[in-house]
This record gives C-alpha cells, structure tokens and sequence, in this order.
C-alpha cells in the first residue's frame, strides 16, 4: 500500500468510528423524550451517548421539561453510589434538575405506575442556605452553607424500554430519571461547631433501610456508601455545574443519591425508610396503589 492509499485508509477508519458515535439528540428526539414522560410511556433508548452527548440532551430535555413542569426546585446528583454506577457501566455520577410538584411529604399515596418505568430508593435531601455552597471542596464547606437536611424515598423513572442497556450518559439525557420523591421531617443544621462535626460523622456512620409495612427489610445501605460520605454529593454537584455555567441557589433542594438497590413498586405496597444512628431523623413512609 503506498503513502496515498495508506493516507485515505485512516481517513475512512476516522470518517467511519466518528459516523459511528451518536452525537446529541436532535430537538425533535429530545422532544419525543419528553412527551414520553409527560405520558408515563416507555421511550426508545438513547444509544452510544458520549458524555458531552449526554449533557447536550440533558439540556435541550430541560428546556422542555421547564415549559411543561415549571420551575426548577433543585438538582440530583445519581449514580454517586458504586454499587449503582457499577449496574449503568459507569465510574462517576451524574446529576438532573428536580421540578415544582416533585417533592410529596412523608405518608403520601402514589400510583405504582408513576412512571414509565417507576422505581423507589433511599435517597436524602439538603437545603441550600448559601451560594457559598458552590465553592465546596469538603463535607463541611457543605454543611456550612446547608440549613437541613431531610429523609427522602426517591422515585425516579428510568423511563426508557430497555433500562438496562442504559449507560451514565444515558441516565444523563434523560435527566437522570427526577419524576417524584417522599420527603421526610426536616433536621435542622446545627450552629455549634462540635455538634456539626458529631452530624458529619452521624451521616456517613448511619444505617439506611427500607422496611416494607410487614417490617420485612427491602434493602439499604451505610452513609458512606455515597462517594464515602453523602455530602461529598453536593461537592461532586458543585463542580459539575460550575463547569456548565450553573449554580445552585438559597432554598435549592439537592437529592443527594441512593443508599439502597433501585426497587420496583407494586400495588398495596408500602415502604418505610428508616435512617438509624442520625439523631432526630423520623421514618420515611410511601404507600403505592
């Protein structure tokens, strides 16, 4: 093969690999995404996202999401577990935005079918009280600039016909599953020092479980099975955004990640989240009809 022919055959391999890798969705996809959500439908997967696919995606979901949902009441950050990243062929987490209406108190009753594709976690929620929050770097910078922190059962819909062949740009794009969640009794931030010290280290030591209304365990998890600590979720959050131009504001409320397996709901069940070792934490209850 001479210099020419050689030349033109890397050329085609490189013309043919990047034809090969999906890039963003187009508008008309995202938008087909989204009107699968609004209607609890299963949507066709999106395939061989890179990340900057993903996040791309993400956005253009967000847009629609917010004409139809209104605003935005925080952010997520999923797969900040490596039992659950390992389970989306993944290293790293990823975040989406939680909408108005999204957020149900502790003891509500939702439809199974909630979602396309509806499953159920032990999750935690944080209240921003400062933009500082934007700047953290440890566990502390984030409970300096948090004024709660509140027991949470997520609900989130992976939305798509084959879920398991979704990956971490997937779960990106469509907008990391955020459709509902059962938030518990607000625990207020302590001012004292000692006693923030004594909250970071209750968070990563407590014990999560999901009961179902028998007591029979569900499943759970420690508190530093989130990035070894769960507050380093909204450090990891911080970065992520600050990198996309965004940043997250007073009364944000941030989803911080799971601490158990992702569970199917069924009719007549009911789950109860329970936080052991968090001083003051109450149980967490969801019935599903």
């Amino acid at each position: 093969m001479n210099t020419k022919q050689t030349l033109m055959a890397v050329l085609c391999a490189v013309t043919c690999a990047t034809s090969a890798q999906a890039e963003c969705l187009t508008d008309a996809h995202a938008a087909e995404l989204v009107s699968h959500y609004m209607a609890r439908t299963p949507a066709a997967n999106p395939e061989g996202l890179s990340d900057a696919d993903g996040a791309c995606t993400r956005a253009k979901v967000n847009a629609l999401l917010a004409q139809r949902m209104g605003k935005v009441v925080g952010y997520k950050a999923g797969l900040t577990n490596p039992a659950v990243q390992k389970r989306f062929n993944t290293d790293k987490p990823v975040w989406g935005k939680l909408y108005e209406g999204m957020v149900l108190p502790s003891g509500a009753t939702v439809e199974a079918s909630f979602g396309a594709r509806p499953l159920y976690e032990a999750d935690m929620l944080v209240r921003v009280k400062s933009a500082d929050i934007n700047r953290a770097k440890t566990p502390m910078d984030v409970l300096q600039s948090i004024d709660q922190v509140i027991p949470f059962i997520e609900l989130p819909d992976l939305m798509v016909q084959a879920p398991p062949k979704l990956n971490g740009a997937g779960v990106t794009a469509i907008n990391v599953g955020a459709r509902l969640g059962i938030a518990g009794e607000p625990l207020p931030v302590p001012t004292y020092r000692a006693e923030r010290y004594a909250l970071l280290q209750a968070l990563a030591d407590m014990q999560v479980s999901l009961t179902d209304g028998a007591g029979v365990r569900l499943g759970g998890g420690k508190g530093s099975d989130i990035l070894e600590h769960p507050l380093n979720a909204v450090v990891w959050l911080a970065g992520a955004l600050t990198q996309e131009g965004l940043a997250m504001q007073p009364g944000d409320l941030i989803s911080l990640g799971s601490f158990s397996p992702l569970l199917p709901p069924k009719p007549g069940l009911s789950v109860t989240a329970t936080f052991d070792g968090l001083p003051g934490a109450q149980p967490v209850r969801v019935t599903f009809k």
